[in-house]
């Protein structure tokens, strides 16, 4: 820009930032969004990446279920570096008194911790805490763990078939990540005290994981292709440090992702709120801009002048969001650190401020650009004319390229600087969709509101007042915006959490009962069988298997749809029956006779099936405890998987799995007086026998999903403020407008309370509008996600929600209305009517 561009835009601005609050909340608040999340995730993948060899053990991990690594690959790690092993199960631990729990149960050998440290209270060494004393090993336990069976340290605890001392609790365990579905507190014992608890048994879900430190300057990556390369068809898994805590960085990138999202959604409504604010301002500043005409000014000079001043102000704004943004990743790192296994230190990122700052100025461009070229096209005529010139003017096909242009280089950045480019691109198309959608429905709804012929002439009038007003579309489009987002989380959160509190919860089992030995089946009956209100028992043989090729394309290289990709990583609960099991239906070939003796054959699910591109007639190879075999897909089947009843992805046919080492699941239904009973009877005969009672899943996952659901709502909500903002601006705008029609109705003899219910209904009409357009778009929304991406979840419409939503958005619109009345209400006609 010119010298003489920037001289005239900074005189412009003389009058300082007074009328561009809302545009300055609007872009600060949505950068504020950006950045905060940016930072965040930013702190937190720094964090990750520091304390990585911790959080997985070791340089390298190996990690196997049921069975040691063979000999020949220990030989081969212990060549190149030192090996520590620790192994993890579910088991029941209990009290001298009789109480029991689940616990997760982890047993380490001398050389744990390689990375990171150990805290315990009292402050002792973990070998000392674990070692044997006066006949007893020693045990560790989280404190949740003495408080529910009433434990102190030195206290004995019964664990299988054998009794420790509790020296400690812990404080701190280094490669332990947070995970919301622990299903019971840490319990901590030696190697050695875990091969005399008679908890190891033939097909126990034992998964051991080998860590392992490399001489210093050696490359994990390398080690680890190395192996890989060494042991091709190991039923073993492999990763390095770069990988660790894999779970926590996909939860922490797809959260990043949607926050973002709702971020930049924010953003675009305020955008609203940004033009509203220009238009307004240069409303103002025609007559400066004829004049400027007169003296000789071309419109390109004109438009710079005034793209010049606004993208000053924006720039404020932006940096107002930056410290937005920094403050509230640090207060955002506070709440988050008991939830994370990392300390997340916050700081100055350049990647996400810039992004954020890129979004915000983008942002205010698009939506300044109209009312800029509008205000290009004043003509110097215009000076002579009435001060409130002539209307809205439209934009000119050059015009409207030029914001096409700027909508299109906003979107481009968005899916440039988004990982998940495909996301992005969708999200674009998805607001410009929404946008255009609100638009027509504002001006539809408001065309209608003009349409109907009511008795009572307060309503006729304001219903046409409406219909007249062109703030009016914008208004309900911003605060509709808002909304729908709203009605939008609103149901797929009540879709989720009345299918965990309420439908689950009638078809659910009261428990599952894991590891149940063979030769323990009929002990594991009859203790059910003597219980009163035992209603029916579930039992089927399970082992472990890992799918190793698809079609005959291995996993690692077979295309696999992300919403099935879990069934292909790692290893997977498998079955055989001869008869189909329950809550399951053939979508697709035959199954097989009950004494079928002939190749192996396997059921698969159909969902995952369709996510594999295998039919009946394909083949797997599955690794079963370190054998690999062919297996022809026989049938495909319908699971229902929210029964919580014992569904398999894979069901084998019989005569092949009998002889090899398994275990046995089971399921009891029971009147709710009747569990205690049942745990009672099966813990204190089978110790070794793992009882998970499904309610208090249930409950975790329910509280996850309401602590999910307020922060999901909270980060939300900035959209909806972004449109009361917006909404703020759209009514002072037109208050002008209904000073002077208060005026004219009270010079034809309107009282005030005429004027306070024509107003009320208009705004009334306004936020009806809004509310209406919010639940239609906001359940379409929800609906599409709830059958589309979650197709495990029933869709019901939940009309309480909906209707509340859009109430509350009538009444922000009734008490933002009511707020600018009061000057009106005591506006004097004569103070007007004398200048007319």
């Amino acid at each position: 820009m010119t010298p003489l561009t920037i001289s005239l835009a900074r005189r412009e601005l003389r009058g300082g930032l007074r009328r561009f609050g809302v545009f300055l909340a609007c872009l600060a608040l949505g950068v504020g969004v950006i950045a905060g999340v940016g930072t965040l995730s930013e702190a937190i993948e720094r964090a990750l990446a520091q304390d990585a060899r911790a959080l997985l053990g070791g340089d390298a991990q190996l990690r196997t279920t049921f069975a040691e690594i063979p000999p020949d690959v220990l030989a081969y790690v212990q060549e190149r570096g030192q090996v520590s092993r620790s192994a993890r199960m579910r088991a029941m631990a209990g009290s001298p008194g009789g109480s029991r729990t689940l616990v997760e149960l982890k047993a380490v050998d001398e050389a744990y911790p390689f990375y990171g440290d150990m805290a315990l209270t009292p402050g002792i060494d973990l070998e000392q805490a674990l070692a044997v004393r006066d006949g007893l090993p020693g045990a560790v336990a989280d404190q949740e763990l003495l408080t529910q069976l009433g434990l102190s340290v030195g206290q004995r605890i019964a664990v299988g078939d054998m009794e420790l001392e509790l020296r400690a609790a812990i404080d701190k365990e280094p490669d332990r990540v947070v995970s919301a579905f622990a299903l019971g507190p840490r319990l901590m014992i030696s190697m050695q005290a875990l091969d005399q608890s008679g908890l190891v048994l033939p097909g126990s879900m034992v998964r051991s994981d080998y860590n392992i430190r490399l001489p210093a300057g050696a490359n994990a990556q390398r080690f680890v292709k190395d192996l890989r390369a060494a042991f091709p068809d190991a039923p073993w898994s492999v990763s390095d440090y770069t990988r660790a805590a894999p779970g926590v960085r996909r939860v922490v990138e797809r959260m990043g992702l949607f926050l973002t999202l709702v971020g930049l959604t924010a953003l675009l409504v305020g955008g609203l709120g940004v033009a509203g604010a220009v238009d307004g301002y240069l409303s103002g500043k025609l007559r400066s801009i004829a004049i400027l005409k007169c003296l000789g000014a071309h419109g390109a000079l004109v438009t710079r002048i005034y793209l010049a001043q606004i993208l000053a102000i924006a720039l404020v704004g932006t940096l107002l969001g930056l410290a937005l943004g920094l403050a509230l990743s640090w207060v955002a790192s506070g709440t988050l650190a008991g939830w994370l296994p990392v300390e997340v230190r916050v700081g100055f990122f350049m990647r996400p401020l810039a992004t954020a700052a890129g979004f915000g100025m983008l942002t205010a461009l698009v939506f300044s650009l109209p009312p800029l070229l509008r205000a290009r096209a004043v003509r110097p005529a215009g000076l002579f004319r009435s001060y409130r010139g002539p209307g809205r003017q439209p934009l000119t096909g050059r015009a409207k390229l030029y914001v096409i242009l700027a909508g299109l280089a906003l979107a481009g950045f968005a899916i440039a600087v988004t990982p998940q480019r495909s996301t992005a691109a969708w999200f674009a198309l998805a607001a410009a969709l929404a946008f255009g959608l609100q638009l027509l429905l504002g001006r539809g709804l408001a065309r209608l509101a003009g349409a109907f012929k009511p008795r009572d002439p307060l309503l006729a009038m304001a219903l046409r007042s409406l219909r007249r007003s062109g703030n009016a579309p914008t208004a309900m489009a911003s605060l509709g915006l808002g909304l729908t987002v709203l009605v939008a989380i609103m149901l797929v959160q009540g879709n989720l959490r009345r299918q965990v509190d309420m439908e689950m919860p009638a078809s659910a089992p009261s428990f599952f009962f894991v590891d149940i030995q063979p030769n323990q089946v009929e002990q594991f009956e009859s203790a059910v069988g003597q219980v009163a209100g035992v209603e029916r028992v579930e039992r089927m043989p399970m082992l472990r298997a890992r799918i190793t090729a698809i079609a005959g394309v291995p996993v690692s290289k077979a295309k696999v749809d992300p919403s099935v990709a879990w069934a292909a990583r790692g290893d997977r609960g498998v079955t055989y029956a001869a008869e189909l099991p329950e809550h399951n239906r053939l979508v697709a070939g035959e199954w097989w006779p009950e004494d079928y003796a002939g190749e192996p054959l396997v059921s698969l699910a159909a969902d995952i099936a369709e996510g594999f591109g295998v039919g009946v007639g394909d083949t797997l190879t599955l690794n079963v405890q370190g054998r690999g075999f062919e297996v022809r897909i026989a049938n495909l089947r319908e699971v229902e998987w929210t029964s919580l009843a014992m569904n398999f992805s894979l069901v084998m046919s019989p005569g092949f799995l009998e002889s090899a080492p398994q275990t046995h699941l089971a399921t009891v239904y029971a009147a709710p007086g009747s569990e205690d009973e049942v745990f009672k009877a099966v813990t204190s005969r089978l110790p070794n026998v793992t009882a998970v009672r499904v309610k208090d899943a249930l409950a975790t996952v329910s509280r996850m999903l309401s602590t999910m659901g307020r922060a999901v709502l909270a980060v939300a909500g900035v959209t909806l403020a972004a449109g009361l903002l917006v909404l703020a601006e759209a009514l002072r705008a037109g208050l002008r407008r209904r000073y002077y029609e208060a005026v004219v109705l009270k010079t034809l003899g309107a009282t005030r309370r005429d004027v306070l219910v024509l107003m009320l209904w208009e705004h009334l009409a306004l936020g009806l509008g809004a509310g209406l357009s919010a639940a239609l778009l906001g359940s379409l929304a929800a609906w599409l996600s709830v059958t589309r991406l979650m197709e495990a979840v029933r869709w019901t419409f939940l009309p309480g929600m909906v209707a509340g939503t859009a109430a509350a958005g009538t009444l922000a619109v009734v008490l933002f209305g009511l707020a600018g009345m009061r000057r009106m209400l005591g506006q004097r006609p004569w103070q007007v009517l004398r200048n007319e």
